[in-house]
């Protein structure tokens, strides 16, 4: 996709191989009887319906019985009438072929193409019986397990291709144990081609490399993602006629070997029966972990090399300015490793014909600025890659750039105004400026030509208004700007054969322009975290397009969700979170068959549970959260169920009954199966005749450990339920005790009663867990303490008792308190021992604590002698007030004190200084 030139010279040479191995006569006089019985007799059929596919796909079923087969499609014969051809590649043929098959008796057989069908079956050891093969492809066909060591029989082989899908998953693909590399082409010397993709030699180790030492005659080697490792050894470099070598995707290290950039300039094939050129040579060693410098490498191939990728490894040092001596390079890689240096763009120079250059991430800095463009003469570009090259201006060079289809600059510190002579920059293809700091547009917008397919500013800091597009975008993404207009009224018009258009997280504001449903095949529209207010259009929900996103999450709409949605529904993600959406959910939303993603979390629906959704079997997320929903949640009738839902989200709503949920037994994803494809759950967006595959992202929110929490990537591996704040009553049901693949778990703030199940220590995947604010009793279950990664646990506010584990204690006090029965850490109530044991229990019951009763007493007498004395005896008295008085009038001379004598009813007031 990304190496078209490498692309079209593996494709020459393959078919060179293919059709010029040997002196072939298509159909030369009358097939031999015996060839056509055993054509016959292989009743090849394919598992696809014949109307719905086409014609390619059912040239098998053309074979006329009566006439000659040398005639038939796909079948060669030499001059005596024997097969010798057989091509039956892309049919999806499905009729298994076993060791006994009528194939393997077609034993003038010189060429065999069984390539992109669908056997799906063990790869059948019959092929040593053709020992006349020169050419053998395999690839694609469907066939599975361990290439058999049959294989290596077949002497005469030019070219042999087993190549499978390299991401396919183990069950579907091939390997190379016993035999292994080595015994497999140990005795196909006369290999010229040999292309082994995808199949999986991890057992190989790191001799892979010398296994390949007899094929001194290989002219092209493809080995990609392989599961290669350790360095490449030198005898690698015996193959002398080696031009194109693929190790990309796989694990390798150490350094770059010299010998590869020392292969001699040979332009003929060595086969006299052969014909045609190998101009050039491609060295791909991208995607492996080769590490260390280049820049010391001698090059002596200079005028051969015609790619060079080096892509996506961890190679450091220096820029490896050698590359400027190799004059015929068309393409250049060199981005996603860790080279340093500044860069003079006029050296590029000296390479006049390359046409695809990519640097980008690295830790490189471009002179891009200060050189007079006037005195150089750059190549003419196609695709050029700088992102992330610490550009801090537009490069200067790129004014005389006129036939880009590819222009990145992403990634860098580009500031203010983006120039208007930019847009001429790029014809008929992709610009991308993203993560910049660019503020405004140079206006007028005059050079965006109709030609332009392709934006990417998001990102930036662009305000003001959004401008308009001319007609033939595909691809658009303003978001993350500072746009602060309304979205113009026309502005779909503009859009029509867009692709993929997001303007989320600006401050765009106004409504949704209806205009916007002309867009005639939108895969993603993304207007997400926005201001936008008013109703949704109704005709935004009747989008017929395959795999359609539409995200409105995070603004303003209000209204209903319209019940319009078409019977042919293909929406994969509605999300309308976070707005003012009120009614209920649409009956016509069950047409949406293929529906992953459905988020109409907080808003204000007022509706009881959508049963009428249980037959959509795609869906992996639903969150209802925080609306209106009420009533019980289980569902009459006989429903397909959920079988890969992964996120299941009704808290802060109002359902209310018991928790049968007999339906979540079918609910699959949520039960650990170590089968499953562990591919992410992410949505393939083909936006442009380039074949760049775009992915989009839906981002959800979901409450783990009372945190919200915002998913980009929803990984299978990812499983919640979370029911909190409602009104659900009764036991946890023991369904839950299957979904042994869930990490978040939250029942809290309902009216669940019961003990807490044992079930949950079989739960191992859990990660968190909230039961709190139930009726919840008994004992915490010591099988919560198996758990190895749980890292969050509140059973709070419940009615449970007992002692809490040991393993339990290292969680806080907040996750046990307001439990009137439990004790011990990490609480402050310790448990009490159990009371001794005594020959006489009553004794126990009476005992009493003389310290206390003699404190109390001898208080109490004291006490009452005092009171007495001050009641009965008239000279104490007299003298205790006397005493007093002068106390107190010593701590507070101020205060006026009177005494009252008493007798001959006399009074005297009295003021002590």
């Amino acid at each position: 996709m990304r190496i078209l030139l490498l692309s079209w010279l593996l494709f020459n040479s393959y078919f060179a191989a293919f059709f010029c191995i040997s002196n072939l006569v298509l159909v030369s006089g009358r097939c031999q009887s015996d060839q056509k019985q055993l054509l016959l007799e292989l009743n090849l059929s394919s598992n696809l319906n014949s109307t719905a596919f086409p014609t390619p796909l059912r040239r098998l079923m053309k074979w006329n019985q009566t006439t000659d087969c040398c005639s038939w499609d796909g079948v060669s014969c030499d001059a005596g009438g024997h097969v010798i051809g057989l091509d039956l590649s892309d049919r999806a043929i499905s009729s298994p072929i076993d060791n006994s098959s009528s194939l393997f008796r077609l034993q003038h057989l010189q060429q065999l193409n069984l390539a992109f069908n669908r056997f799906e079956q063990v790869f059948p050891a019959g092929f040593d019986k053709l020992e006349n093969l020169s050419y053998l492809n395999l690839s694609y066909a469907g066939f599975t397990g361990q290439i058999p060591i049959e294989i290596s029989h077949l002497t005469r082989l030019v070219t042999l291709d087993l190549s499978v899908d390299r991401y396919s998953s183990p069950e579907e693909s091939l390997k190379l144990e016993k035999p292994n590399l080595k015994m497999l082409v140990q005795n196909l010397t006369g290999l010229r081609f040999l292309y082994l993709d995808g199949i999986n030699m991890s057992t190989t180790g790191n001799k892979w490399s010398q296994a390949l030492s007899p094929l001194i005659k290989l002219q092209v080697l493809s080995m990609r993602a392989c599961y290669l490792s350790g360095p490449i050894h030198s005898s690698l470099s015996k193959p002398r006629s080696l031009s194109i070598i693929r190790l990309d995707e796989n694990i390798l290290s150490g350094l770059v070997p010299q010998f590869f950039l020392e292969f001699p300039n040979l332009t003929t094939l060595l086969d006299a029966n052969l014909s045609g050129f190998i101009p050039k040579t491609a060295l791909d060693l991208s995607q492996n972990q080769f590490n260390g410098t280049i820049g010391g490498l001698h090059v002596k191939a200079s005028s051969l090399l015609d790619t060079l990728d080096l892509r996506s490894n961890k190679l450091q040092g220096q820029f490896p300015m050698f590359v400027f001596k190799l004059h015929g390079l068309t393409l250049l890689d060199l981005s996603s490793n860790n080279f340093s240096g500044l860069i003079p763009m006029s050296a590029f120079q000296n390479l006049r014909n390359l046409s695809y250059l990519d640097l980008s991430y690295n830790r490189l800095s471009i002179d891009a600025i200060t050189t007079n463009i006037s005195s150089l003469c750059l190549p003419k570009l196609t695709k050029l890659f700088l992102a992330s090259c610490n550009l801090m201006e537009f490069p200067n060079f790129l004014k005389n750039q006129s036939s880009l289809i590819q222009l990145d600059l992403s990634n860098n510190q580009i500031h203010g105004e983006m120039p208007s002579w930019i847009w001429k920059t790029v014809y008929w293809g992709l610009l991308n400026l993203s993560g910049n700091f660019l503020v405004e547009f140079e206006r007028p917008l005059n050079n965006i030509n109709s030609s332009f397919i392709g934006l990417d500013l998001r990102g930036n800091q662009l305000e003001g208004q959004i401008p308009i597009l001319p007609l033939g975008v595909i691809y658009l993404d303003f978001s993350n700007n500072k746009f602060n207009s309304v979205l113009p009224a026309h502005i779909g018009d503009s859009l029509r054969y867009a692709s993929f258009v997001s303007i989320s997280n600006n401050n765009i504001h106004g409504s949704i322009p209806p205009s916007l449903c002309n867009i005639t095949y939108p895969r993603v529209l993304d207007l997400s975290n926005n201001s936008l207010s008013g109703p949704i259009p109704q005709c935004l929900f009747q989008m017929n397009v395959p795999n359609t996103v539409l995200n409105l999450r995070q603004n303003n709409l209000s209204g209903i969700i319209s019940d319009t949605f078409s019977k042919s529904c293909e929406l994969q993600i509605l999300d309308l979170n976070q707005n003012r959406l009120e009614g209920k959910v649409p009956k016509s939303l069950e047409n949406c068959k293929r529906m992953e993603v459905l988020d109409i979390g907080n808003n204000q629906i007022n509706d009881s549970f959508p049963c009428h959704l249980k037959n959509i079997a795609t869906l992996h997320v639903l969150i209802l959260r925080s609306n209106k929903f009420n009533g019980h949640i289980d569902c009459p009738g006989n429903s397909s169920g959920w079988p890969m839902l992964q996120i299941f989200d009704l808290a802060s709503n109002n359902f209310s009954g018991k928790l049968h949920l007999t339906c979540l037994g079918i609910w699959e994803a949520m039960q650990l199966n170590p089968d499953k494809d562990q591919s992410e759950l992410v949505y393939i967006i083909i936006a442009t005749y380039l074949n760049d595959v775009l992915r989009y992202e839906d981002t959800i929110s979901v409450t783990i450990k009372s945190l919200e929490l915002k998913l980009v990537k929803i990984l299978p591996e990812f499983t919640s339920i979370d029911i909190s704040c409602n009104n659900f009553e009764g036991p946890i049901p023991n369904v839950i005790g299957t979904f042994k693949a869930l990490y978040a778990l939250n029942f809290s703030h309902n009216a669940f009663s019961g003990p807490i199940p044992a079930f949950f220590g079989n739960l191992r995947q859990l990660g968190s867990v909230d039961l709190s604010s139930n009726s919840l009793h008994g004992e915490i279950p010591l099988q919560l303490a198996n758990l190895n990664f749980l890292s969050f646990l509140n059973v709070s506010n419940n009615k449970q008792v007992g002692p809490t584990s040991t393993q339990l204690q290292s969680f806080s006090e907040a996750s046990f308190e307001n439990n009137a029965g439990l004790c011990g850490p990490p609480l402050m109530a310790t448990c009490g021992l159990p009371p001794a044991k005594t020959d006489n229990p009553s004794d126990a019951r009476s005992t009493v604590n003389w310290n206390y009763i003699s404190a109390e007493t001898g208080f109490c007498f004291g006490f009452g002698i005092s009171i007495t004395l001050l009641i009965f005896w008239k000279r104490w008295r007299k003298w205790y007030f006397e005493r007093m008085d002068r106390a107190l009038s010593w701590v507070f001379p101020c205060l006026p004190l009177e005494t009252r004598k008493h007798g001959r009813r006399a009074t005297r007031n009295q003021r002590r200084h």
